[in-house]
């Protein structure tokens, strides 16, 4: 099954299914386009499985068809582009541009390695792998072999948008692509992006990985200071001073005049038995000078 979109991806795709769509102004359209040159219901697409045709119900406005004016019916196929005054829309075969970026993701390379900036886009389709680009402090995206991201995608621009990072943010600026650059889903000629962002290059979508602003900042940690306080002592009262130890004093010592003395029996026993010597000492001398006699 084929669709149809807007040639700058402005609006999700539309399935083409059967019978038929209609385009144009009125809300009711199966794709509504805002231009001062389109009436209410202008044209409609007759499907019949794969088989499409284009009829312009509006003859005296005439649509554009691969450069070719149509006031009546055409036949259309995948890659034809309609336009309508400003408007410029494309039918698209999704499995085939499925197979094509698939195709051209084996092509994708990157010339020089970025030094590291803590930012990198990350590729959402499955047919780049969900490779992730690490980004220097300025990226150019593109086709050409030159683009510090080459992506070799078909509807992709030579140089098509720039990534740079100025102090610690990435800004993106579109390079006068053709099919345009989209921040979050809507076309920016330049802006900030933010980690958790979605970048889109025409139908490339990457999704943003970076410092959060918070990270940016350097956070100083606050070291709690303790503060002793030295409680005054209390003086002690003349009750307290007198009942308490010296500091030469010991509570296991007992002082000198708490010493036990002797007691006074003994000292008189001594004292009696050195009379009583003496005394013998004198009658054994007195004997001994008597019998000499």
């Amino acid at each position: 099954m084929l669709k149809i979109r807007f040639k700058d991806n402005k609006y999700n795709a539309v399935w083409l299914v059967e019978p038929k769509i209609t385009i144009g102004r009125s809300a009711t359209n199966a794709l509504v386009i805002d231009d001062p040159l389109a009436s209410d219901v202008h044209m409609e697409v007759l499907v019949d499985n794969e088989h499409l045709t284009l009829r312009n119900l509006i003859p005296t406005q005439p649509i554009i068809v691969n450069g070719q004016t149509v006031t009546g019916a055409c036949e259309l196929k995948p890659d034809d582009q309609i336009t309508l005054g400003l408007v410029e829309l494309i039918v698209i075969d999704p499995k085939r541009e499925a197979k094509v970026i698939a195709e051209e993701s084996a092509n994708v390379t990157q010339l020089r390695a970025p030094k590291a900036t803590g930012w990198s886009i990350k590729a959402n389709h499955s047919a780049l792998a969900n490779r992730v680009f690490p980004l220097k402090d300025i990226n150019v995206i593109g086709r050409a072999s030159e683009c510090d991201i080459c992506l070799a995608a078909a509807h992709l621009s030579r140089r098509h948008a720039q990534l740079q990072i100025i102090d610690g943010m990435l800004f993106v600026k579109d390079l006068d692509s053709a099919n345009g650059t989209f921040l979050n889903g809507k076309r920016v000629a330049e802006a900030r992006v933010k980690r958790g962002d979605e970048l889109r290059f025409d139908a490339l979508t990457f999704g943003v990985m970076g410092p959060s602003d918070d990270m940016a900042k350097t956070t100083v940690r606050k070291v709690p200071v303790t503060v002793e306080t030295v409680e005054p002592k209390a003086k002690a009262s003349p009750r307290e001073k007198a009942v308490a130890p010296t500091r030469a004093s010991s509570p296991n010592r007992t002082p000198a005049s708490s010493q036990p003395k002797p007691a006074p029996e003994v000292q008189h026993k001594g004292k009696y038995g050195l009379m009583f010597l003496g005394l013998l000492a004198v009658v054994v001398i007195t004997v001994l000078i008597l019998t000499r006699k």
